[in-house]
């Protein structure tokens, strides 16, 4: 790794950990709860902790002046949920653009096992090989998706970390296989850090559950969205995933130190 690299990874994570809250949900859900003021959420999510934000290129005018200094990254490809595919992940912008936008670090999203994959490959390998020469990390968010996948199974979730390795990436985000002790062949299955996806909101003690059970497998962090931007307190939310990852606290112990319920 260069030291550009190096060096901008210290400014999405703390101690070679991650609180990430992506928010590039606008061009797959439209303006949703939690998007349309995105200047108040991103202030509320970095004042609870989070150690970077996540958007689209044409977002970041909207970033900057609320972030608080923590970290920003720029999605490079996106479908929506109106659209033919939403596993067809297409372009939206490059690592030049991004550096211009300001990002810290760019990601990537693809899909192990769908239609799209032998694209999304070449695709992954020349953002990484750009970002590289410019000392800007990647971060590719590899799930295992596709016709007879299943997106929580750890042998899949381990082909898809250790693919987003073998392609150049510096940091993999994949979907949390449901249990500690499974997860731990994901982590295992690669040397990059591993950050875990929040998928559907199922309420916040699932998902500090889940947070909890992949760091105890060794994770280095998190990048989750909608349980975190649409949730009723961002700010407290955002606290305790950060508690939880930075400070290796308890699920209960986080809610309860950030004055959310803690739920049975």
């Amino acid at each position: 790794m260069n030291v550009g690299t190096a060096a901008r990874l210290d400014r999405i994570g703390r101690d070679g950990r991650y609180v990430v809250v992506p928010m590039d949900h606008g061009i797959t859900l439209g303006a949703v709860r939690g998007l349309k003021d995105i200047e108040g959420t991103i202030d509320a999510v970095t004042r609870g902790g989070a150690d970077a934000v996540l958007t689209q290129k044409g977002i970041a005018p909207r970033v900057h002046d609320n972030k608080n200094d923590a970290g920003y990254v720029v999605h490079l490809n996106a479908s929506t949920t109106i659209g033919p595919d939403t596993n067809d992940k297409r372009a939206t912008g490059t690592v030049e653009e991004a550096i211009r936008a300001g990002a810290d670090a760019v990601s990537f999203h693809i899909n192990v096992g769908s239609d799209h994959e032998p694209d999304q490959i070449t695709e992954l390998a020349e953002v990484s090989e750009v970002a590289n020469r410019f000392g800007v990390p990647v971060l590719a968010m590899s799930y295992a998706r596709g016709p007879g996948v299943d997106e929580h199974d750890a042998e899949s979730l381990g082909h898809a970390v250790r693919l987003a390795e073998e392609l150049g990436a510096d940091l993999v985000k994949t979907a949390y296989s449901q249990d500690s002790e499974s997860f731990e062949h994901v982590v295992e299955s690669t040397r990059l850090p591993v950050l875990i996806a929040g998928g559907e909101p199922e309420g916040d003690r699932a998902t500090l559950d889940a947070v909890r059970g992949a760091m105890d497998a060794g994770a280095a962090g998190v990048s989750i969205g909608r349980s975190v931007f649409q949730h009723d307190d961002p700010e407290a939310i955002a606290q305790a995933v950060a508690s939880v990852v930075h400070d290796d606290r308890s699920a209960a112990d986080a809610l309860r130190e950030a004055g959310l319920a803690v739920e049975a």
